[in-house]
């Protein structure tokens, strides 16, 4: 008998994890992002939803000039910035220097840009 409880634990316990996950899918919203950088090369997006990594989502451009890509987050504060060819901004004409109006001043002095989702 106690093999099948421990099968039946497991299988209740795998079920128990697929419904979690199914709702925390269910939760997520599609958010798009834009960077206007005509010129650029190349533009990523690095934020609290990637742990900051700067090459994990490219943007792609559009003949308008503008960047952009879609992200499925949770409900949440993200902050985040886009690298425009190699440099850090929060807006290619911000100077990052506490003039962005939508941005939040980090830890190293420059701004991050702020996303919250209910």
């Amino acid at each position: 008998m106690l093999p099948q409880i421990t099968a039946n634990t497991a299988k209740t316990e795998a079920m128990k994890k697929q419904t979690k996950t199914t709702k925390a899918k269910e939760t997520k919203v599609a958010r798009d992002f834009s960077c206007e950088a005509p010129d650029a090369q190349n533009v990523y997006l690095a934020g609290t939803f990637n742990d900051w990594d700067p090459t994990l989502i490219p943007l792609k451009k559009q003949k308008t000039g503008i960047w952009t890509t879609s992200l499925d987050l949770a409900p949440g504060r993200y902050e985040y910035k886009f690298i425009v060819d190699g440099e850090w901004c929060c807006l290619p004409n911000c100077s990052d220097d506490h003039d962005c109006p939508t941005g939040v001043t980090n830890e190293h002095g420059t701004m991050n840009k702020v996303l919250e989702i209910s």
